[in-house]
Order: structure tokens, then sequence, then C-alpha cells
């Protein structure tokens, strides 16, 4: 059962970092993270989930976690952080976190399309996550976070059902919208004829 966050200063910052079970790796975010704690100012325990990512030479790290599991990695978390999964941020809020997230980006082989990024970018123009998607201010968010983590807490929200099912619809209305716009594009070969004859060839 989520638990409303506690947002006292705690000797020893407790971060859950969670990509998710994509096929995809997501390094970027990983090395991110592991920059992010070589300079990181208190303690930090870490639990890192980095799926098909390489395992990152991070203590806390780990390739998945089970239902049961990732719900208490987050009940225990001071701050979340996560890819631009619908499932993932919506549990986090749940749980009472802000999430921080930096979505997959497709143009770096993250993922098939760019739903999470539009997603993200739709929920951090609301307020619904902390939206990064530069190192920089991933780096800003986890500082300021450690700083205080009342920064990256909302009220625990244990019957968002609604909310989840609303989510879902939307990112499927966005992956609707992507494979229509990708039946729309132009074709990746023209037509032209040949130097003084009238077939065509396709390139």
């Amino acid at each position: 059962m989520p638990r409303q966050r506690d947002t006292a200063p705690a000797a020893q910052t407790r971060l859950l970092v969670a990509v998710g079970t994509d096929k995809h790796p997501f390094d970027r975010l990983v090395d991110w993270l592991a920059q992010w704690h070589t300079g990181a100012a208190q303690p930090v325990g870490l639990t890192v989930q980095h799926g098909h990512t390489r395992a990152p030479h991070l203590p806390g790290a780990v390739p998945f976690l089970g239902h049961d599991a990732l719900q208490r990695a987050m009940a225990d978390a001071d701050l979340v952080v996560c890819h631009g999964g619908p499932a993932t941020i919506l549990e986090a809020r749940r749980h009472g976190h802000l999430p921080i997230v930096v979505p997959r980006d497709p143009a770096r082989g993250e993922h098939v399309d760019d739903h999470q990024q539009l997603f993200a970018r739709r929920l951090g123009a609301a307020g619904l996550v902390a939206l990064c998607e530069t190192r920089e201010a991933l780096h800003d968010a986890l500082t300021a976070g450690q700083a205080d983590p009342s920064r990256y807490a909302v009220a625990a929200d244990p019957d968002a059902h609604e909310a989840r099912r609303a989510a879902v619809a939307r990112v499927g209305q966005i992956v609707e919208d992507l494979v229509a716009r990708s039946t729309r594009r132009r074709p990746r070969w023209r037509t032209w004829p040949r130097s003084g004859q009238g077939t065509e060839e396709i390139r």
C-alpha cells in the first residue's frame, strides 16, 4: 500500500533508478547517473534497475525487479528517477513521488519511436513529472532533491486507477498518431527517367 512520503532529511538519500524492461539499452541515463554519483555531496543509497542496459559499476545495480520488489523500492525511496514509461511514472506518483523522468530517445537507439518523449513532455508541461532531457538537467534535479527531498514529493494516491487508464489510453492515441504520421510520409525512393529513355528507376 503506498504511503505518504516522509520528506524529512535523511542521513543517506535513498535513490531508485528504473529504466523499465524494454529490450533497448538505456546507457545514457545510467552513464549520467554514474557521473553524478561520483561527485554527490552526501551519501546515496542506490537501487538501479538497469534492464537490458549493461550493468553499471554502481552499488545496488540489478537487471530487473519483480512487481513486489519494485513497489517496496518505490515506497522506501526518497527520490525516483525513471524512463518515460507511463506505468513506471504513474506507479512513482502513486507512491508519493514527483518522478524525475528521462525519456528514451529513438534517435539514440533507446526505443522504437518517440512516444516516451511526447508523453513525458506533456506531463512535464503539466507539472506531473520533473522532465530532464539533458545531463545537466538531471544532475541539477538530483542535487536539488538530495538537498530537499520535499521538492520531489506529492500526495500518495493509492487509488489512481483512473489516472492510469487515462494515461495508457493517451499513450495508445500517441502511438496511433505516430503510425498514421509514418504512413503519410513521402516514400524513401523517387523515380526519374533515364537520359534518352522513358522508363523509370527506383532508388
